[in-house]
């Protein structure tokens, strides 16, 4: 028995050793799959690769069939198969030896439309420069203003973030740099209609955003597009039952970041110091200084903290329903949308509804048509002062610079302590704001007539009216027995506008064999109107009486204005292409404006632009799918811009009501020209020049593009000035040129691994802009900025800073040499600046070019990771080569009740701290040698911020059938979370005031829901 079982357990034990060896001989030698791979009407793909994803050595082409063998594959192993034109995908072998594989057609790729001037265009055929948008990235962000929620997402396209008020908050758009002195805003267009701002439209509603960057796709644009032009589709129902969508958001928002400040205690402990130190007696006791610091006595001594007084977390939602379906015939979409945001500040707040339906119609075998109507009301409030009226950024500096010491509200909240300013706390305390409700209705048409195969006539009208209300009541506050506002007043305006626009267009496409012919000739009238009406009174009875009747009668003031503009247009558009390898195309547009006078109203804009699709050709196929697509583009092209000026009567003479002169004895009212205007101004001029290249690796896994473009502007529109002797106004004349040259590059990444998806891209800017010709000038000086031939717009122009004095021997040399050129004496501590030409004085001459205000970098990324119904993304921008300059505000002076020193003060130089960043610590107005502007107080404001994050489950289809729900996913979503800076200070660096007084940048976080029947 005992033998038996011995024998047996090495029989099994040479049987193991033996598996054991054979097992990589066998698994090496795999399994022979025969397969197919055919498309999603069951037709055979001829050319694919099927190749295994961890030994792309080990590879088939399919054949005729669509059929391919594979010997020697391991049962476990990936198959990875892609087409030029389809979706890769991954399979599974699973020990499987005949398989089927189904490849769906690419959308990013071959059948992707992107919206252009006056069309569509397939994504591979374009030659110019345009950047269509992931909606997706825009569409499920807690944003408020989707202007900002673009920032990050275009090669190109910079966005500054202005302020955090609600309906105040749209960003900066600049498209390939700033191309003018004067409106570098691009041409925005909803649905062919301009539109000016995207303030209002809720993200919901739209379909498609394409940006237009160079003269090759915006000149058919002409006389608006030579600051590029955004192109917005609103969406359209498609056939089939209907289909109800909503999405909703609610969230919280807060300031990104606040300076931080002393309490009484410190801040009076060192004014007392400065005090001492300038010859002057202390002005706190020592038991002022207790009190101050045990906080026993909170109204007599308080230790006011302005900023948690004043700010608060707000709330917001945003809620939107839609409607789409209908039959071949009739096609709707219909939708409704609500925002509703609370402010940081109180008093702050937005409302806004919008609808919008669009309506398709076929008719007939020969003639279709559109319809499209939209409302949006919006009514937002800003916090108002009673100091100079205006809004909230004079109550932000009071909270910035009010002393701690003073009182913000007594304990019972009927008295505040003051300055000479009054106090911020009683401003919003009494409720006053500056409230703007806006009405936007729009109305589009059109009818097409499909006259013969590639042939279609449409025409097009539009019409919009916007209408606003602004109102702002400063009622009469009682601060306290010592100090009370000045009397209440009113300001009432009222602005309209409105546009009709008509466009008729011939479309014709034909194809003989592989050559392809696509032209379009359209014509184009606009007239828009603008009025303006205000009325202002003070002395009202009550603070509850609003009316502008019920103020007195004696201070009542009015003014008003109307205006009109009309335009005619004629442009055409060429495209040609020989079998998907050469593509041509050719723009022309020509426009008369009634800005401009007689003989000079007609501007004409040509563009051309070239593609050569490499990948196309023979010789580049065997380099498939490692190099699955590339093409080389090239354009030129002529852009204007008429809108460079507010006056719709630039050229016309013009002459002003309210002058007087001596007549008979007396002062007689009458008219008078106080403006010089030139009737042979016209359009400013971009030429344009670009190449470019678009590639695309692995199947389409690895996409990307790089662009290269120099852009000139000339006769922009400036001021020339005149001698003092000339007794009118300098005048506008077509003098001024400036450049923008740059590269943009975006890669973009995507694969999946089981039931992983993988995504990363990212997108760089480089622009560098400079001024060319100022006319007669030299330069142009707006306080510490210079705009001068040579430099960058917007540029710094200031003193050079090299450290501080560390001892008095050091400062007294100073003044040996130079004297005192900013008036007071330097002392140890105080800013040393550089005499940078050598001529023994410290002037002017001495200042130097720093970083414009514009950043000359921009760049983005994005990442999404997806595992099965679990989605993550986020999304990281930042500039390079910016800075701004700050006022002694920010940083907080030593001035007594009207001073509010931050933290960054404990760094101050002294004698026992020579190594302290900051200057020596000073009563305001006693060293105006640290006032100057100077690199020392110029802060660089790159960084890399978390502009959002995301974290979505998608329910299961299996869950949700039963309740008649067709998809639901629920997310969080975080926007502005941390930013990576060097700023001094608790400075947000998108921060735009030069005195860090405007509305802060917000924080959000928001929990939503995507839900569809």
């Amino acid at each position: 028995m005992k033998q038996t079982f011995i024998l047996r357990s090495l029989w099994v034990g040479w049987l193991l050793i033996l598996a054991i060896y054979l097992a990589p001989q066998l698994m090496a030698q795999g399994l022979t799959i025969r397969g197919t791979v055919v498309d999603t009407k069951d037709e055979p793909i001829v050319g694919a690769s099927v190749v295994v994803k961890k030994n792309p050595k080990q590879g088939a082409m399919t054949d005729a069939k669509g059929a391919f063998t594979l010997s020697g594959v391991q049962r476990d192993a990936i198959l990875r198969v892609s087409y030029l034109g389809y979706e890769a995908r991954e399979v599974a072998v699973a020990g499987q030896t005949q398989i089927k594989i189904t490849l769906k057609e690419e959308a990013q790729q071959l059948s992707d439309v992107v919206v252009v001037g006056y069309g569509t265009q397939k994504k591979v055929n374009l030659s110019g420069s345009v950047t269509a948008l992931d909606l997706k990235q825009v569409q499920a962000r807690p944003i408020q203003n989707l202007s900002n929620g673009l920032q990050g997402l275009v090669p190109g396209l910079t966005v500054t973030a202005t302020n955090g008020a609600p309906g105040l908050d749209g960003g900066k758009l600049r498209i390939r740099g700033t191309g003018t002195l004067n409106n570098a805003n691009p041409y925005i267009l909803i649905d062919g209609l301009e539109s000016g701002t995207l303030n209002m439209l809720d993200p919901s509603d739209i379909e498609s955003i394409s940006v237009l960057k160079d003269a090759a796709s915006a000149a058919i644009y002409g006389s608006k597009a030579a600051n590029g032009v955004i192109l917005i589709t609103t969406k359209r129902g498609k056939s089939g039952k209907a289909r109800v969508s909503y999405s909703g958001s609610v969230g919280m928002q807060s300031a990104t970041r606040l300076m931080d400040r002393m309490g009484s205690f410190e801040y009076a402990t060192l004014y007392n110091k400065a005090m001492v130190a300038a010859g002057k007696v202390a002005r706190f006791s020592d038991e002022d200084l207790k009190k101050f610091q045990d906080g026993s006595d909170p109204e007599g001594h308080p230790d006011t903290h302005w900023y948690d007084l004043a700010f608060r977390t707000a709330l917001m939602q945003h809620h939107n329903v839609s409607v789409n379906g209908g039959s071949e015939q009739v096609r709707y979409m219909a939708s409704l949308g609500y925002l509703g945001q609370s402010g940081i500040l109180p008093n702050a707040k937005r409302n806004q509804f919008n609808a919008r339906t669009n309506l398709d119609l076929t008719l007939s075998r020969l003639i279709s048509a559109r319809l499209g109507l939209s409302y949006i009301k919006n009514k937002y409030a800003d916090p108002n002062n009673s100091y100079v009226s205006g809004g909230s950024d004079q109550i932000i500096r009071q909270l910035n610079i009010v002393a701690p010491w003073i009182l913000g509200r007594s304990k019972d909240g009927k008295s505040w302590g003051t300055t000479g300013d009054g106090n911020p706390l009683a401003w919003l305390d009494s409720g006053q704001t500056i409230d703007r409700d806006n009405h936007n209705i729009s109305a589009t048409g059109g009818i097409d007539f499909h006259l013969f195969d590639g042939f279609t006539l449409t025409a097009n009208v539009a019409y919009v009216a916007s209408l606003q209300h602004y109102k702002a009541f400063v009622p009469f506050i009682k601060y306290n027995d010592h100090k009370v506002s000045a009397p209440n007043n009113l300001d009432e305006r009222y602005y309209l506008w409105t546009r009709a626009n008509f466009d008729a267009l011939a479309n014709y496409s034909k194809s003989l064999g592989k050559n392809n012919f696509k032209a379009l000739l359209g014509w184009h009238a606009e007239d828009f109107f603008t009025q303006y009406m205000q009325g202002k009174r003070k002395d009202y009875p009550s603070n509850d009486l609003t009316d502008l009747s019920a103020g007195s009668s004696s201070t009542q003031e009015n003014n008003g204005t109307t205006a009109q503009l009309r335009m005619l247009s004629w442009f055409g558009r060429l495209n040609y292409d020989f079998d998907g390898k050469y593509l041509l195309e050719a723009n022309f547009r020509a426009d008369a404006s009634s800005r401009f006078a007689q003989g000079y109203r007609w501007g004409y804009f040509p563009s051309f632009s070239g593609a050569w699709r490499l990948s196309k050709e023979e010789f580049m196929k065997p380099l498939y799918p490692v190099l699955s697509d590339l093409k080389v583009r090239a354009s030129w092209g002529l852009l204007g811009n008429q809108e460079a000026l507010n006056d719709y009567y630039p050229a016309l003479n013009t002459y002003n009501i309210g002058a007087t002169y001596p007549f008979g004895g007396a002062l007689t009212s009458g008219y008078a020209q106080t403006d010089l205007k030139l009737n042979n101004i016209s359009w400013e001029k971009s030429r344009n020049v670009g190449v470019g290249l678009d590639f695309g690796f692995f199947a389409g896994q690895l996409t990307g593009s790089v662009d290269f473009y120099a852009r000139k502007t000339t006769d922009i529109l400036m001021k020339v000035d005149v001698p003092s002797e000339f007794p009118l106004k300098p005048y506008h004349a077509n003098v001024g040129a400036m450049e923008n040259k740059g590269v943009e590059i975006a890669l973009n990444y995507k694969t999946n691994f089981g039931d992983w998806t993988l995504g990363v891209g990212g997108n760089f800017t480089y622009n560098k802009n400079k001024i060319l010709n100022l006319g007669a000038n030299e330069y142009m000086d707006n306080g510490a900025i210079r705009n001068a031939v040579g430099h960058s717009y917007d540029t710094y122009y200031i003193y050079k800073a090299d450290g501080l004095f560390q001892s008095k021997e050091e400062a007294d040399a100073f003044v040996a040499k130079y004297g005192t050129p900013f008036g007071s004496r330097p002392q140890a501590g105080d800013i040393r600046y550089v005499d940078v030409n050598g001529d023994g004085k410290i002037n002017g001459k001495d200042r130097i070019f720093s970083n414009p205000v514009d950043p000359a970098y921009t760049f983005a990324m994005n990442f999404n990771l997806g595992w099965r119904a679990f989605d993550l993304s986020a999304m990281f921008s930042g500039v390079a080569a910016a800075s701004r300059l700050y006022s002694s505000e920010v940083f907080g002076a030593f001035g007594g009740d009207t001073g509010h020193p931050s933290t960054e003060w404990r760094d101050a130089w002294s004698a026992d701290k020579p190594s302290g960043k900051m200057p020596r610590i000073y009563l305001a107005g006693q060293a105006n040698h640290n006032e100057a502007s100077s690199t020392f107080w110029l802060q660089d404001t790159h960084y890399v911020r978390l502009k959002n994050l995301q974290l979505g489950y998608t329910l299961p289809k299996s869950l949700l059938k039963n309740l008649g729900v067709s998809s639901l996913r629920v997310y969080y979503s975080g926007e502005n979370l941390f930013t990576l800076d060097n700023m001094r200070g608790n400075i947000d660096p998108e921060a735009t005031s030069q005195r860090l007084s405007s509305y802060p940048l917000l924080r959000t976080h928001s929990f939503g829901l995507n839900v569809s029947f």
